[in-house]
């Protein structure tokens, strides 16, 4: 059996080399070896385990810093521990803390996209015609949970270029036994007239209630905007960022030229360049609503949503998460 450094090192290694994917997994997997260390602790008083545990949380962190996810479920734990300290909790007592916060965050996040798609489902109406684009869970389950319910809707769904993720959602769909249109992305325009609702996940969400998204979401946004359609944003509350409440600004991830143009292409033509960005923000004022596991919320309340999760944040409770970007898993 593994010792709680060993363990804290298995986690390092896992995270790192990606052998462990996907922002509710990579988050889970840190805080549980974040339980583990504290469970495991030799501390012989309050501020040597606080500590080790944010010894534990900057290894975690280095791992993967610009996974909003993992950063958001160490800070999960982190800050209930930190609050228990101020309050006068006793070494014992910490411990509980950091345990219980541990388990109530694995236990969360396992549920949340489940929940979403109930909350969710109840905003979807039979006739409905959706459009979703690239691949997100969340948005998936409020469609699934519909359809189960008994609801008769149709979905367009975008190709995602240039990974083509909305293949794999459309196919997901499909197996469910929902009408799927897929289109290529640039065609959005010509469909969204016909369009009652915009249903899209998030990679993550900032404190203002702007939206980090698969590139061409923001701009399916604005075209929902100007039709009037209803632009529903569906994310597990781990995606919030704190970072942004106290500042920091979202740099976007941009992927390898080969997704775009061929090396040959690129190689024959030099003075080719290509810019490929992963994600584009969408701003607050063209999103109607967000569905999380909590419930739904206008673009406004994600502040709140934070300082419920993770109080009122400071720089220094940052853990060294310095610098706020997101890449795709």
């Amino acid at each position: 059996m593994l010792s709680p450094s060993e363990r804290l090192s298995e986690t390092v290694s896992a995270i790192e080399t990606m052998r462990v994917r996907g922002a509710g997994k990579i988050a889970r997997y840190a805080v549980l070896a974040l339980q583990t260390v504290a469970e495991g602790s030799k501390a012989k008083d309050e501020e040597a385990f606080t500590e080790e545990l944010e010894a534990a949380s900057r290894r975690l962190l280095s791992t993967r810093p610009t996974a909003v996810s993992l950063a958001n479920g160490v800070r999960y734990v982190m800050h209930r521990v930190n609050k228990a300290r101020r309050e006068g909790a006793d070494l014992e007592r910490l411990r509980s803390v950091a345990v219980d916060s541990a388990r109530d965050f694995v236990h969360e996040s396992r549920g949340a996209v489940e929940r979403i798609g109930e909350i969710g489902s109840r905003r979807i109406r039979s006739g409905d015609v959706l459009m979703t684009h690239c691949h997100s869970n969340a948005a998936i389950a409020v469609m699934k949970k519909a359809w189960s319910d008994g609801k008769k809707f149709s979905v367009y769904v975008t190709e995602t270029r240039p990974k083509f993720q909305g293949r794999k959602t459309a196919s997901i769909l499909a197996r469910e036994g929902i009408p799927v249109t897929v289109i290529v992305d640039s065609a959005a325009r010509y469909f969204m007239n016909e369009v009652d609702k915009v249903i899209v996940g998030a990679d993550a969400i900032a404190a203002n209630g702007a939206l980090v998204n698969k590139i061409g979401t923001a701009t399916i946004a604005s075209l929902a905007h100007e039709a009037r359609t209803q632009f529903i944003v569906a994310s597990e509350t781990y995606k919030f960022s704190p970072e942004t409440a106290i500042g920091e600004l979202v740099t976007i991830e941009e992927r390898d030229e080969a997704e775009v143009v061929p090396k040959a292409m690129l190689q024959r033509f030099p003075k080719i360049s290509v810019r490929n960005p992963a994600f584009d923000v969408t701003p607050p004022e063209y999103i109607d609503l967000i569905i999380t596991e909590r419930g739904v919320i206008p673009p406004q309340g994600a502040i709140l949503i934070i300082h419920e999760l993770f109080g009122s944040i400071q720089p220094s409770e940052l853990l060294e998460y310095q610098t706020y970007r997101v890449t795709e898993e």
